[in-house]
């Protein structure tokens, strides 16, 4: 039975995520900042309270999670903010706040959590397709693109430092699924998450460090 961490698991992919790996008997722990009913219901040990650009709150979730050992760490915490990232009216620190939260959070989880991890264990990050460089053909969304590109580098970044260590890192991009970040447009988080948690499996130390589609297509930088 492997032991699987999740952010951001209180709505969208994160909490469906969250029902699929329950649903195959493995361990649960879902980290967020406010639960919610059908989160609390579904059985899975819950962590709220955890902002993950804040220090204070993730070394208190490493406290609670002291003598855990963490198979697979999935970084889906994330955001996008709309307004003001276009280039006739930025929104400077919308753009910092997208990159304290989609990058440097979760560098900063992800680093705060590695001693609970050993040789086998995963990482998986997800990012976004509107952060690779080579398929920007649109222009816009300055703050998310560009977090999406610094988050991307970290897990490549990771990849190589971990290797060593027996430690794999995958950066998926899950599509475009209906969740409160894309006004619910796309398809269902059901699909994504079961994508996503297909390319995991896959997941080893002789394709770590790759960008990912979730349905298996290898992405452009």
């Amino acid at each position: 039975m492997a032991t699987y961490l999740i952010t951001g698991s209180n709505r969208g992919i994160g909490q469906e995520l969250c029902k699929k790996v329950h649903s195959k008997g493995d361990k649960v722990i879902a980290v967020c900042r406010q639960s919610n009913q059908e989160l609390d219901n579904l059985g899975v040990r819950v962590e709220t309270g955890v902002d993950i650009t804040s220090e204070k709150d993730i070394a208190n979730l490493v406290n609670h999670l002291q003598g855990i050992k963490l198979d697979v760490l999935i970084n889906n915490a994330g955001i996008v903010e709309r307004e003001r990232n276009y280039l006739d009216d930025l929104d400077f620190d919308s753009i910092r706040k997208q990159f304290e939260v989609n990058a440097i959070g979760t560098l900063r989880l992800t680093h705060a959590l590695l001693p609970l991890m050993e040789s086998g264990s995963k990482i998986a990050i997800i990012t976004s397709r509107m952060g690779s460089i080579d398929d920007n053909t649109s222009g816009g969304s300055y703050g998310y693109r560009m977090s999406k590109v610094a988050v991307s580098m970290a897990g490549k970044s990771l990849s190589v430092d971990l290797k060593p260590q027996g430690i794999a890192v995958a950066i998926l991009h899950p599509g475009l699924i209906s969740t409160r970040m894309t006004n619910f447009t796309g398809r269902p988080p059901a699909e994504a998450a079961e994508n996503l948690l297909a390319r995991i499996d896959e997941l080893n130390l002789e394709n770590t460090g790759t960008f990912w589609h979730a349905k298996g297509g290898v992405l452009p930088w």
